[in-house]
């Protein structure tokens, strides 16, 4: 008996698929991390029947992906994806197959599929389906493509970032004859959507071994096709060296833009696709950390980069320097100490200076804004509009 919530919702649905006369099982990732026992937040179930048989079992369903054979069906308000067996013909795009065919075969279906791990299947009674032994390949923490290597990254060149990603997140390693075809292979993902390697890259960022995934690109060459890295190996063998385990995807990314641009980020996010918020927001961290590290973390410097960015420059400037002066908990707390947060929160405005000067609009608003700015920040005056004033006046900025 299968002893997890999100499979036992799905139960009735392989239930009714089999009454129907046909074959169902679940597959895929959800069967892989519950082997692991890590977290399951969905699960997937392969089924012999073709899309409008599935169509016809089930009253609620959407096609969201019939080409491929996937349809939602929707079972006590809750969505679960059904796909086809297939298999898949040539990659002469190295993307996307050219045709998929439906087939009757669970083996067929899972032979297609990219490793070991990801070839797993599990009946409704919780008995495992493991043609391609998955179950000893976790067991021994081994990332294995199903079949020669080389025919999967051909299919989908993709796969190799996968491997990577897995490194990351599950702590595994490359068997020899998948990290070979790796390094053989890899001049097939410029084939791949910058946008697709962007996902993997940012998985890969967030997984716990991002050292020794960041490694795997090193050691495989995998590097020198993705955006704005290929000549970039002295930098990246530095992040691989850095106390990273702990940092954030946007922490990582401000660490490895530090390191490859330091000049300036943008051009190197903009060849990730990032969006541009996250473009604006790591670019602002990269901008803040060179501060840090140039003048030590004082809390005008706080204050110019804002909360968000303050909090992954120190983190990233921790993993940098050895955590000399720099910690992402202590530069929190230090910004939520600080008398005003940003210039909203200044007790006066530009049109105050212009009524207590007499003067018209120009750019000494700014140039006076920014020294008061400092002042409250530094405890020199408090943040109350008279005691500004009067400050103003002594200081003869009016």
């Amino acid at each position: 008996m299968i002893d997890h919530p999100f499979f036992r919702q799905a139960l009735p649905v392989i239930a009714r698929l089999e009454e129907a006369g046909f074959e169902a099982f679940f597959v895929g990732g959800a069967v892989r991390d519950l082997f692991l026992g890590r977290p399951v937040h969905d699960v997937d179930i392969a089924t012999s029947a073709v899309p409008a048989e599935v169509k016809a079992v089930f009253r609620n369903t959407v096609d969201v992906g019939i080409d491929h054979g996937t349809i939602l069906v929707l079972h006590d308000g809750i969505g679960f994806e059904v796909t086809t067996f297939r298999t898949e013909s040539e990659y002469t795009d190295f993307r996307r197959p050219d045709e998929v065919r439906f087939v009757r075969s669970l083996y067929e279906d899972l032979k297609r599929r990219d490793f070991t791990m990801n070839a797993m299947a599990m009946n409704k009674n919780g008995e495992w389906i493991d043609p391609f032994g998955g179950k000893e390949d976790i067991q021994t923490r081994k990332i294995r493509t199903v079949g020669r290597a080389g025919e999967r990254f051909s299919e989908d060149a993709l796969r190799m970032m996968r491997a990577a990603r897995f490194v990351s997140q599950l702590s595994f390693r490359l068997d020899d004859d998948t990290k070979e075809a790796m390094t053989e292979h890899a001049p097939l993902l410029g084939h791949i959507a910058v946008e697709r390697k962007l996902n993997e890259m940012d998985k890969l960022f967030s997984g716990y071994d991002k050292r020794q995934a960041v490694a795997v690109l090193i050691e495989t060459g995998l590097y020198q096709f993705l955006p704005g890295l290929d000549g970039q190996k002295p930098a990246l063998t530095r992040l691989a060296g850095l106390p990273i385990e702990g940092l954030t995807a946007d922490q990582v990314w401000t660490a490895a833009a530090y390191l490859c641009a330091e000049e300036d980020p943008v051009p190197f996010l903009t060849q990730w696709r990032l969006p541009q918020k996250r473009i604006k927001s790591i670019s602002r961290s990269v901008r803040t950390l060179i501060q840090f590290l140039a003048k030590g973390v004082t809390d005008w410097q706080l204050f110019q980069g804002g909360l968000q960015s303050s909090v992954d420059a120190a983190a990233a400037g921790y993993a940098l320097t050895g955590g000399k002066e720099l910690d992402a908990g202590s530069a929190a707390s230090r910004f939520e100490s600080l008398p005003i947060k940003s210039r909203h929160d200044l007790a006066i405005t530009g049109n105050d200076l212009i009524q207590w000067a007499s003067k018209s609009r120009g750019p000494w608003i700014k140039e006076v804004l920014e020294r008061t700015e400092r002042a409250v920040i530094a405890r020199d005056v408090p943040n109350e509009r008279t005691e500004i004033e009067r400050w103003l006046h002594a200081c003869n900025l009016l």
